[in-house]
């Protein structure tokens, strides 16, 4: 991630991010803003530690020793959170933890491997979701007093978003766009890596993301995928 932001296009988009952010009018009420941020910030934490760990876990399963040298296969946020993304994940709503690194030479089948620790991290989102959805059920199911309480609607607020933001992780890392998972993901079943165009789409991935995101492209495809998973898993728990 740091090659692609010294670039001073990407700097630049942004910088309009930014701005776009603050003309939104969210930071009209600060508390209000403060206080919603508090809500979605375990389900931040939580989606980006266990996601990158997973990347860790499955790369370290295959062979590879170097995420676990360098103290990735672990869940503590410490070890996966970058504080640049983190800050931009809050104030712009677009961030970044710490991407794992590996090492394909350390694996018995590389091109089979790099593809399963693709997928670790969106699996893992989709696994989270799936388990607050439950333990929301349950909680509603055998402690309905509480949940109605207004600490225990705040709980339910916190744990729906913990959902809802595992669901927009999955989804959205599965873009096939560099530097997303989703993109490995391609270039693993469809064996681009030695490709001209692989090298074309990667150098210039992250500047593609940007302006996606920026004219609010990637909203057309996260926001109805991000419902249906959601909806599945009410439908299913509900």
């Amino acid at each position: 991630m740091k090659r692609f932001l010294g670039n001073p296009t990407a700097i630049l988009l942004i910088l309009i991010m930014v701005y776009q952010s603050l003309s939104s009018g969210r930071y009209n009420s600060p508390m209000d803003w403060f206080m919603s941020t508090i809500i979605i910030l375990p389900g931040i934490i939580v989606g980006i530690s266990f996601h990158e760990f997973a990347h860790a876990k499955v790369a370290e399963l295959c062979g590879d020793p170097t995420p676990k040298l360098q103290g990735r296969v672990t869940v503590n946020p410490m070890a996966h959170i970058d504080p640049i993304g983190f800050i931009a994940l809050l104030f712009i709503g677009f961030g970044w933890g710490r991407p794992v690194i590996i090492n394909p030479g350390n694996f018995k089948k590389p091109r089979f491997n790099e593809l399963l620790v693709a997928l670790a991290g969106v699996t893992m989102n989709l696994i989270l979701a799936f388990l607050f959805m439950g333990l929301l059920r349950l909680l509603y199911e055998f402690q309905p007093g509480f949940m109605f309480s207004e600490r225990g609607i705040i709980l339910g607020d916190v744990l729906i978003h913990v959902v809802l933001i595992n669901i927009v992780l999955m989804v959205f890392n599965l873009l096939p766009i560099p530097p997303l998972d989703g993109f490995n993901i391609v270039t693993q079943i469809f064996n681009l890596r030695n490709t001209n165009l692989y090298y074309q789409i990667y150098n210039k991935g992250f500047l593609i993301l940007m302006v996606l995101i920026l004219f609010n492209l990637t909203d057309r495809v996260l926001t109805p995928s991000v419902f249906f998973v959601y909806d599945t898993l009410a439908t299913i728990f509900f």
